[in-house]
Order: C-alpha cells, then structure tokens, then sequence
C-alpha cells in the first residue's frame, strides 16, 4: 500500500491531507468521485481522480509530469483564495496532551519539554488551506528559560503583595510575546520552513494583555477585547501571501466561553467541551487575498 497522502477538491476547498487508505476508502463510498479533483506530492496539478492510474477502478491514464512543492490552487468555482483553518483532535489524546503540558509548568523543570511536545503535536493537527502537513520543528532547549520563568510566575499568585502580582503578571505578558515569536518562526509545511514571523511589539502586547485583564471587571467586556487582541495579532504576522484574520466577534467568544466553563464545572465533560471549544476557536482564524474585504 502506498504511504502517499492526498488532498480532494470539494465545494471550490482542498480536504486532507489523507493517507491513501483512506482516499480509497472515501472513492468506495463515494465520497470522492471519478470526477473529483485529486492532488498528491509529485504531481503537476489537480486531476480527476479517474485520471490517476490505479486510484479508481477501470483509470487508466498516463501520470502527470512531478513537481515539487504543496498542492497548487484548486480550480474549482474560481480562483481558490484561502478558508478557514480547521482542527479535528481526538478527545483523550487531545485532554492527556494539554493536563500533561500544564503539569510540567507546574513542576517547572519538565516545562520546556511538555509544553514543545504540545506544540508540536497540536500545531500537526491544524488543517490549513493550501498549507499541508503543517509542522513545528520548536526544541525544548530553544527558549527553556522562558517556560521555566513561566512556570515560577504560577506561583506569584501565592505572594502577599498586589505589587509582586501586578509584575509577575506584566512579566508573564512579555514571555508569552517570546513564545508567540518562537511558534510563528518554526512553523512548516510539507517539511518545507514557512518564512513568515511575528512582528507584533512586545510592548504593545503587554499593553493588550495589561487591558484584557482590566476588562474582565466589566463581566463581558473581555470577551470583545479577547476577539479585537487575535484580530491584532494576526496583522502582525508577515511574510504570508495571504493574510490571516480573525473572524470571531467579542458575543461568539463570551457564549462558548460560559458554555465551556460550566461544562468543566461539572469535570466529567471537560475532554469534550475542551475539544469543542478549540475546534471552534481555531475556526475562527482564515486565510484570505490580502486587501480582501472581510
């Protein structure tokens, strides 16, 4: 059986990657017809997948001449111009995953280690359109100290002082602006380094984060500040050929927020509501022609 994986064209949207199991398997059910545009490594561009040569039954036609790189822009009802990035986890590997990265920051040491292998394993099951196999290649050994710093600062809630608090959090605020950076500039796709990066201040993330915490006295207010902070991030990150956004409104994050944090209330639905609430989030960032009206 081949190891190649594949991508389909449906709706004017690239599906996959899927293993080649699995795209027989979608051909058997007919999920992916004889006529349905088919991409893999090695090919030129989309083909009917009746035109691939042992792919579908009784197809018969000669391969298409190789060429490196991701799967070219689909053809489909128009120029393919982006879409909504999308992640499908599965809930127990997805849960251990994130209780053992926040253990780790708890006992400081194992943090470098704990929170990279999240990364890495998270970041592989992010579907990006026009972006296969994205990838992390982040060691824990790149920005240790910040985790490690990261993890004491959990523990400056147990300080008497407002003073230390108010620093600690500040500092916190600063660190996590250094992991934004270091996450945005090892990401890759097909194995292939993306040249993209963060450009975003560090002062003017403190200053986001400094007036998220301020609006969580207003009850709901954070919410709109949460959704204007992504939309700000995501203009900072340059290098792309599209541009990502931020689709979610300040409403769209407060109901799912109440909605996840009573569901964790109850600690029996936490893996479900925490898959729920990440798959939606992560929804919410697209890639889109840059000057597109959104």
């Amino acid at each position: 059986m081949s190891n190649r994986t594949w991508f389909y064209a449906s709706e004017g949207q690239q599906k996959g990657p899927f293993p080649e199991a699995q795209l027989r398997d979608l051909i058997a059910r007919g999920t992916v017809r004889g006529d349905t545009l088919v991409w893999t490594e090695g090919m030129s561009g989309w083909q009917k997948a009746v035109e691939i040569p042992g792919l579908v039954p009784g197809a018969g036609a000669p391969p298409a001449m190789p060429m490196a790189g991701g799967p070219p822009q689909i053809a489909v009802s128009g120029s393919y111009s982006g879409g909504p990035l999308s992640i499908d986890p599965p809930v127990f590997p997805f849960f251990g995953r994130a209780l053992l990265m926040i253990i780790g920051g708890y006992l400081v040491i194992p943090a470098p280690w704990t929170y990279t292998g999240f990364y890495r394993w998270f970041i592989s099951q992010i579907q990006v359109p026009g972006r296969p196999n994205l990838g992390f290649t982040g060691q824990p050994m790149d920005i240790w100290y910040v985790f490690v710093v990261l993890g004491l600062l959990g523990y400056a809630s147990l300080a008497g002082s407002t003073i230390i608090q108010l620093l600690a959090a500040v500092l916190g605020a600063y660190l996590a602006w250094m992991v934004i950076c270091w996450l945005v500039s090892h990401l890759t796709s097909d194995g292939r380094e993306l040249p993209i990066s963060f450009k975003g201040s560090p002062l003017v993330y403190v200053g986001w984060y400094v007036g998220f915490m301020v609006s969580v006295i207003t009850i709901i207010g954070w919410a709109w500040v949460l959704a204007a902070w992504m939309r700000w991030q995501c203009a900072n990150i340059e290098g792309t050929s599209r541009e990502v956004i931020f689709t979610g409104t300040g409403l769209e994050v407060l109901w799912r927020s109440i909605v996840f944090t009573i569901g964790c209330g109850f600690l029996i639905p936490i893996p479900w509501v925490l898959r729920w609430y990440t798959r939606w989030f992560v929804s919410q960032f697209a890639l889109v022609e840059r000057g597109a009206a959104v």
